[in-house]
């Protein structure tokens, strides 16, 4: 069955008038039944613009929310009152511009600031990570902050999605905090979890983890077929080819009827957009995705790790084994080059 497609577009306001300058886009979007979660980079007229022509071609538009890079850009525990902020100014933008919207998207990820220096210079967020460790009132403080405000978005009329790393699943399943209070991360009770389990990540075993994790997923991010945020000092891997993206299509598809693709602006940029609209839904891939098992054996070990953790005496040593890991562990996806993309 031909699944629900949902397209990431992350752009500044005059790349996005350009993609969205002709017919092509809105035709071939029209074509796949796809949708488009749109990063609110800003509020501005043009970016309202591109909204209204989604509008008014009948594309669904996600609100995907987000922050400017000093205040972290995606949502997480240290900038639970800039998101606030940032949903208010929302809607009086969304008002005075007329702009519908389909549901509200809030992306769960680690600060961008710290997300640069784990992937550059990890051992220098050793005393962040510590200090939360030991501390959980920021984490219980976060959660409650954006429960408020999610009962604020619902009061609103707004259905919600989320956007989540994978590893958020094997935390709950071991009922611990661990990775929450190091990445920031919140958990959050939304209508539409979408699990970013982009295989361009982690290459060689991206077909495995996406397999392993789609099941537990209220949607499959899939993906990077181009475009995200710039991280200064990293480069991203390469860039899903056809092939990948087929393959990770038509695998999520075994799994739910929902998918999101990172992003609209790579599939356009790769000639793919219009060839989704000839691909046969009902071929799903014969056998296993290549190191299935090793995976899962992996996600395993993680969960009795997670559960070892939350006894308050082994959490010093959890930390410093991920971070002795850390430094050993090889970067197949990423290089520190002093250049370089990172999509979410």
């Amino acid at each position: 069955m031909k699944p629900r497609l949902t397209f990431f577009c992350e752009l500044e306001a005059g790349p996005l008038l350009e993609l969205f300058a002709g017919r092509a886009v809105l035709d071939s979007l029209a074509a796949v039944g796809g949708a488009v979660s749109l990063g609110l980079i800003d509020l501005s007229d043009d970016r309202a613009s591109v909204v209204r022509r989604l509008n008014r071609a009948g594309i669904p538009v996600v609100a995907w929310l987000l922050l400017p890079k000093e205040e972290g850009y995606w949502f997480n525990t240290g900038n639970v009152l800039a998101a606030a902020r940032r949903y208010g100014a929302f809607t009086v933008w969304s008002r005075e511009q007329r702009l519908r919207w389909s549901s509200v998207g809030l992306d769960i990820e680690t600060d961008i600031q710290e997300m640069r220096q784990l992937l550059v210079q990890p051992a220098l967020l050793l005393p962040t990570l510590l200090g939360r460790l030991v501390n959980g009132r920021q984490l219980a403080s976060a959660q409650a902050g954006y429960a408020a405000l999610l009962a604020e978005m619902r009061a609103d009329g707004f259905r919600l999605d989320s956007y989540q790393m994978p590893l958020i699943v094997d935390e709950r399943r071991a009922g611990s905090q661990l990775l929450r209070r190091l990445a920031g991360w919140v958990d959050l009770p939304v209508d539409r979890e979408v699990l970013m389990l982009y295989s361009s990540f982690y290459r060689p075993l991206g077909g495995a983890i996406l397999a392993s994790y789609a099941r537990q997923a209220g949607s499959v991010g899939v993906g990077v077929t181009g475009g995200g945020v710039q991280i200064e000092g990293v480069q991203q891997a390469a860039f899903l080819t056809w092939d990948e993206f087929r393959r990770d299509l038509l695998l999520a598809s075994g799994y739910t009827d929902d998918i999101h693709i990172f992003s609209l602006e790579g599939c356009v940029q790769q000639g793919f957009l219009q060839r989704l609209a000839d691909v046969d839904w009902d071929t799903l891939p014969d056998n296993a995705p290549a190191l299935l098992d090793e995976v899962n054996v992996l996600r395993a070990l993680l969960g009795a790790a997670l559960k070892a953790s939350n006894h308050p005496g082994s959490m010093v040593l959890a930390l410093l084994a991920l971070m002795k890991g850390a430094r050993r562990r090889s970067e197949p996806s990423w290089r520190s080059d002093g250049r370089g993309r990172r999509a979410t």
